[in-house]
């Protein structure tokens, strides 16, 4: 039989070498297949403290704080152009002005006719028996003002004798005389000439502001407005009483010890007694005009409220055409910057036409966030920003404004947001693109783990952690290490979390190794056998017009 087989295998050896071949094939794919099975592997991570940041971005473009097209508010050719692109301008700088002759003409108007009222107002008034007692209002009146032409002159004078630095270029005039004088005091609290002339400033300070504020002859205001500028020209006269005083004292001290006497000395005796005849003149004036202010009178209101109103009203009427005059200087409403102007000499303009744009230098980041990230900015809130136009420039900020209302586009709801920067760069431009950062809240010092290890289970949150115990060397390693159990799931309680990090509240503690990724294994490669290249073969034979099924070796 065994010699049988052998005569078959010598006739047929290319056969006989090819099944061989296919049966040790078939072997050793086995093989493979067997050998070849891998197992799951899993990379650790510590559970550390730290620092959470959660931000929400956005992006946007860069503008001014305020911007405002300036535009006129009446009609009229440009007579002149005060300013140009670029120029940098404080509130209330004039821009350009324009014609005005029209405007003046109604105010001339205006004035015209308030007089007439007035005059209207006299005679009413004298038909009714009260010249006499406006007389007296104007007498009063006469002698306040009389006083206020006299008293700055006054002040200022007291001050230069007493705080100039005539006599030594270093010292109060004050000083110096205090110096040769044996009562010299150099707390000022204690010294007169200083005390009266703090009390005569402070009261004619404030009764300077009273004279300017009043407005027509009310007895109330006019018998105030008497005896405060009485009291005032009385500690006015004390004060330079005393300065009359140390003066004249300084100047015998010098005269004693026969040293020279500065010419100034003379000079400001000779203006304080000059001061003195002034004071005491408007005291006087000022006593007489109070006493004379207790007239009543005895007229019919209503006729007199009538021609009073009628005053009132031609008041109005001139303020009101002094401010339309005041429209044709058209000035800047706040600091800035002056862009887009296109206007020049001889111009036509219409009101409410822009003739230029101003722009304060501070700027802002305008972005826009959807109603999600929206109801997470407040008002204060810290940003990031970085502008694609300068690389590698980032500046800090705050969000100083948001919509309450947001914008509906094609469904969804948008809200703007102005961000101020904390530092001005000249390079930024109004107009560049911005991205910002807004940080929405921070936790200090609170346990940490990677987004990717937290897992969900309903409404429950959950990490996987190894069942047995790790080695130092495994948790190093970043390709993965294979546990003998399977990891164990722990329930936690998650806080706040950002694109890379969860706060964990509950369920963990510092140094927990807990798994961050999971790598599964690899399919495993499927070998081809041998018998399966045969019948491929076979198929290719077949299909040329030859062979058939492959040859079985007989028993």
């Amino acid at each position: 039989m065994l010699e049988k087989i052998l005569e078959i295998a010598g006739k047929h050896k290319k056969i006989v070498f090819m099944a061989i071949v296919a049966l040790a094939a078939g072997g050793f794919g086995y093989k493979i297949l067997k050998g070849n099975g891998a197992e799951t592997k899993y990379v650790l991570a510590a559970v550390e403290k730290g620092n959470l940041i959660s931000a929400i971005s956005g992006s946007g473009q860069v503008s001014s704080l305020n911007q405002a097209d300036i535009k006129p508010k009446v009609s009229g050719d440009v007579l002149s152009v005060a300013v140009k692109n670029g120029q940098e301008v404080k509130a209330g700088t004039l821009l350009l002005q324009l014609d005005s002759q029209d405007a003046q003409g109604v105010v001339r108007d205006a004035e015209i006719d308030l007089e007439n009222a007035k005059i209207s107002l006299s005679q009413t008034e004298a038909t009714q028996n009260v010249a006499g007692l406006r007389s007296v209002y104007d007498s009063g009146f006469n002698a306040v003002t009389e006083a206020f032409l006299d008293l700055p002159v006054i002040m200022s004078g007291l001050k230069n004798i007493l705080f100039g630095s005539d006599l030594d270029g270093s010292y109060w005039n004050l000083d110096v005389y205090n110096m040769y004088h044996q009562t010299y005091d150099p707390f000022y609290e204690n010294n007169p000439s200083y005390q009266s002339y703090q009390t005569a400033k402070s009261l004619y300070e404030q009764n300077l502001a009273g004279y300017k504020s009043i407005s027509g002859f009310s007895s109330a205001n006019l018998e105030s407005l008497l005896e405060n500028t009485y009291q005032t020209t009385k500690a006015i006269a004390e004060s330079l009483r005393n300065a009359a005083i140390i003066v004249r004292l300084y100047q015998d001290d010098l005269k004693t010890h026969y040293l020279p006497v500065n010419p100034f000395i003379d000079n400001y005796l000779s203006d304080l007694s000059s001061y003195t005849s002034k004071i005491n003149k408007d005291i006087s004036g000022l006593s007489s005009a109070i006493q004379n202010v207790q007239v009543k009178a005895d007229t019919d209101p209503l006729n007199l409220q009538a021609k009073e109103l009628a005053v009132e009203q031609r008041e109005n009427a001139l303020a009101d055409a002094k401010e339309r005059l005041a429209d044709y200087s058209v000035r800047a409403p706040f600091d800035g910057v002056i862009g887009n102007l296109n206007v020049k000499n001889g111009d036509s303009l219409s009101s409410g036409a822009a003739i230029a744009t101003l722009m304060t230098k501070q700027q802002i980041a305008e972005i826009s966030l959807n109603e999600v990230d929206a109801a997470k900015v407040k008002v204060d809130q810290k940003a990031n920003l970085a502008f694609d136009a300068v690389d590698g420039l980032n500046i800090t900020g705050k969000v100083s404004d948001m919509d309450t209302i947001g914008t509906v586009t094609q469904g969804v709801v948008t809200y703007d947001v102005k961000i101020a920067f904390d530092t001005q760069d000249d390079r930024v431009k109004s107009g560049m693109s911005v991205s910002a950062s807004i940080i929405t809240d921070v936790k200090q010092d609170v346990l940490l783990i990677p987004n990717s290890a937290v897992k969900s289970a309903g409404n429950s949150s959950y990490v996987e952690m190894p069942s047995e115990a790790i080695s130092a060397n495994m948790t190093a390693s970043a390709n993965g290490i294979m546990f003998k159990d399977p990891p164990r799931q722990q329930a936690i309680q998650v806080g706040l979390s950002n694109d890379s990090y969860t706060e964990v509240a509950d369920g963990l503690k510092e140094g927990d190794q807990i798994i961050i990724r999971t790598i599964a294994p690899k399919s495993a490669q499927t070998q081809t056998s041998t018998s399966n290249m045969f019948q491929s073969g076979n198929a290719r034979r077949s299909s040329g017009g030859g062979g058939g099924a492959m040859m079985r070796i007989p028993d």
